[in-house]
Order: C-alpha cells, then structure tokens, then sequence
C-alpha cells in the first residue's frame, strides 16, 4: 500500500514535470472570426466574397449602426459600401415577412 501511494505520487511529480516543460500553446483564432478592436464595444466580422474580395461588416451596438466595407485583395483598398442606424430598423414587429405574420400568431395565441 504504501509503495502505491509513493508510485502515485511520483507519476503526479512526473505528469507536472512534463506539463512545464512544454506548455500550452496561446490559443489560435481563424482570420473569419470576430476580431478585438481598439474599442471592445465594436464588433467586426470578415467574410469572403466569391469574387475573392473580403468583406468587412462593423457594428456598433451602441449606435445600433452598422457599416459594410470591401477589401480589395489586389491593392489592399478599403472602400466603403453601405451604412445603416438600425435604431428603427429594429422596432419593427415584421418587414417583408411571410404567413404566419407576428400578429397573426398573437391572435391564434390569445384565442385559446
């Protein structure tokens, strides 16, 4: 029993040995994913386009503004396509929506 437990515990010594001498590897994050920014309260996405161009969508939920760039692959030139305040956007119950409609589920809803 007791040479048990002095093997156990030179394999612990051993496994924390090893764990220090190679360790764990700072984490890796694809290039499409949301990157941080120099203001954390900004969220970003890069996406590919088929034509090889990347796309750039930046929101700030903040302002509740979204802006849309395009990233050109050959010169590096950013460019501008769109930019949108979706305050309102966003207090709509529907827009271009098809059956059932939010209203009309509310009054199936409230009928039972």
């Amino acid at each position: 029993m007791k040479g048990m437990a002095i093997g156990v515990v030179v394999a612990a010594g051993v496994v924390m040995l090893v764990r220090g001498a190679f360790p764990t590897p700072p984490p890796v994050f694809a290039s499409h994913a949301a990157s941080a920014l120099a203001d954390p309260s900004l969220i970003a996405v890069s996406s590919s386009l088929e034509d090889g161009r990347q796309q750039l969508t930046v929101v700030d939920p903040k302002l509740r503004a979204v802006a849309v760039y395009h990233i050109n692959p050959a010169n590096g030139a950013l460019t501008l396509q769109s930019v949108r305040n979706i305050h309102w956007d966003l207090q709509m119950s529907q827009f271009n929506g098809v059956s059932p409609l939010p209203q009309q589920i509310r009054s199936m809803l409230e009928q039972n």
